[in-house]
């Protein structure tokens, strides 16, 4: 007795070289998209904007910039804290941002067992 496949899987070696050429697409897509990224730059204030962080699509920060009331010699823990603050929530802005432009290349596509797939 020969088991039926539900409709949509299988095909054989058609619907096989359809899904290759979708995901050569797919990563060709998420290749560029990953260079327009990477190139991309970010701007971000904390601490009320005292301090702004600018940082790239890499996560490789570019400049750090105080306004000069930030800075007392006297603190030097809140100028630390506030430095902390930025790097942080730039690269919690990048990642957020990377993530959402790839999540639209990718879709919904999930493969169980293999995190980090896409």
């Amino acid at each position: 007795m020969k088991a039926k496949l539900p409709k949509g899987i299988g095909g054989g070696p058609q619907n096989m070289q359809g899904m290759i050429k979708q995901a050569q697409k797919m990563q060709e897509e998420m290749e560029t998209l990953q260079a327009e990224l990477d190139a991309k730059e970010y701007e971000i204030q904390a601490g009320g904007g005292v301090v702004t962080v600018k940082i790239n699509g890499k996560l490789e920060i570019l400049s750090i910039d105080l306004k000069p009331e930030v800075v007392d010699p006297e603190d030097i823990e809140t100028l630390s804290d506030l430095l902390t603050a930025g790097v942080n929530e730039a690269i919690k802005t990048v990642s957020t941002a990377n993530n959402e432009a790839m999540s639209k290349v990718t879709g919904s596509l999930n493969v169980p067992g293999m995190p980090g797939l896409f």
